[in-house]
């Protein structure tokens, strides 16, 4: 699963780097999609597979806020790209006489520099907190990775600002990219709604099915996970 993830991403990759059919703004924002998702499951599963081959299951504590690090970043620029997306979307059947001026490549690479260091600040942030707690309880993660949640479990220290700090990074990465992807994928369907034809419809919702698929898998799997109690987690 793992060589299929990573093999297919940088197939897809490829076929838009190699491809000048395929240099447009969507296909851009595919790419950068496709880079972030071959680092994230480099991020968890190349240990994991160490750890099952070797019967070792340890990590050092700074691999383990690096691990953390990069899978925070990682899940925050997901997130925002496939809001990202979703503005693409709309302007390219909403607003498609303003499409080039609106989606320009200047601004397209403001958008993922923009997704880029935002989550990197936000990961930053919780990840230096979490490097000054002690762990003085039991060092055995319950978990096949670094995550937040099984992490804050282990520590003596005072949560308290921490949590906070969390609720709320989560209220604006989660509650702010699901609100852009909700309003445009409106808009969208308002809009396809209005054209006469069943074709023509269609035409026009097959440009944003597979991304509509991918927003519903991303945020599906992310509530499933952890918008349950903590004692079930």
């Amino acid at each position: 699963m793992y060589l299929v993830t990573v093999l297919g991403n940088l197939l897809i990759i490829l076929a838009i780097g190699t491809d000048h059919h395929l240099h447009t703004p969507m296909y851009f924002f595919l790419a950068n999609l496709s880079f972030i998702d071959t680092c994230f499951s480099c991020t968890i599963v190349p240990k994991l597979l160490v750890n099952i081959q070797t019967q070792h299951h340890t990590i050092s504590h700074t691999g383990c806020l690096v691990q953390m690090y990069f899978f925070i970043a990682l899940a925050l620029i997901d997130d925002f790209l496939l809001a990202v997306m979703a503005y693409d979307r709309y302007v390219a059947i909403c607003l498609p006489l303003h499409y080039t001026t609106i989606i320009c490549p200047q601004r397209c690479v403001l958008l993922v520099t923009t997704s880029w260091l935002c989550s990197h600040i936000l990961a930053f942030s919780l990840t230096l907190l979490m490097s000054q707690f002690s762990f003085c309880a039991s060092h055995s993660i319950p978990h096949f990775f670094c995550d937040l949640l099984p992490l804050l479990k282990l520590t003596c220290s005072d949560t308290h600002a921490f949590q906070i700090m969390m609720f709320a990074e989560a209220a604006l990465s989660g509650v702010v990219p699901l609100t852009c992807v909700l309003v445009s994928y409106a808009h969208i369907i308002h809009t396809i709604l209005r054209v006469p034809s069943a074709g023509g419809k269609h035409k026009v919702f097959s440009t944003c099915g597979s991304h509509l698929s991918v927003v519903t898998l991303f945020y599906g799997t992310l509530s499933l996970v952890y918008y349950q109690p903590a004692s079930s987690y």
